[in-house]
């Protein structure tokens, strides 16, 4: 069941990151910064996918809900915290690094998304750090009602 929670919760993180996105596009805020963009075009450059918007949102979608929701559910006990919300922040930095090491560089960003301004690692941080809060909150909420449902079924 754990890592079933690791996934609803990473999705439902990813939804409210989605919608932050939606809104900074909406308000024509960092245009440079367009994390959907820079997907369609890594999957088209490096797995020879279609150029299309579609193909990023899944790459989005499948990037919060399964592969990081699976992650965190894998390591939660190993981040630094008292909380699984703490937890979560302390994940979500971590891959906020990964992203600036490895993604940004190879979205053609530069190291840490430079070559998109200063604010592009403070406002992904910023990103990454709702996020990693929201994964936390909703799998220790998750967890709890597990724990809690086999407890009573005993």
């Amino acid at each position: 069941m754990r890592y079933a929670n690791g996934v609803i919760a990473g999705f439902v993180a990813t939804i409210v990151l989605s919608a932050i996105m939606l809104m900074k596009s909406a308000m024509g805020l960092m245009p440079q910064l367009n994390v959907i963009q820079m997907l369609t075009e890594m999957g088209t450059n490096y797995g020879g996918l279609p150029a299309s918007p579609v193909i990023g949102w899944i790459m989005h979608l499948f990037i919060g809900s399964l592969l990081w929701g699976l992650i965190f559910a894998a390591t939660a006990p190993m981040w630094p915290g008292s909380s699984y919300l703490a937890r979560g922040a302390s994940f979500s930095v971590a891959a906020w690094l990964l992203m600036m090491i490895v993604a940004m560089p190879m979205a053609g960003a530069g190291f840490f998304g430079m070559a998109l301004g200063i604010m592009a690692p403070i406002a992904t941080l910023v990103l990454h750090v709702i996020y990693g809060l929201v994964l936390g909150a909703v799998f220790g909420r998750l967890e709890s009602r597990t724990v809690h449902s086999a407890r009573a079924r005993r």
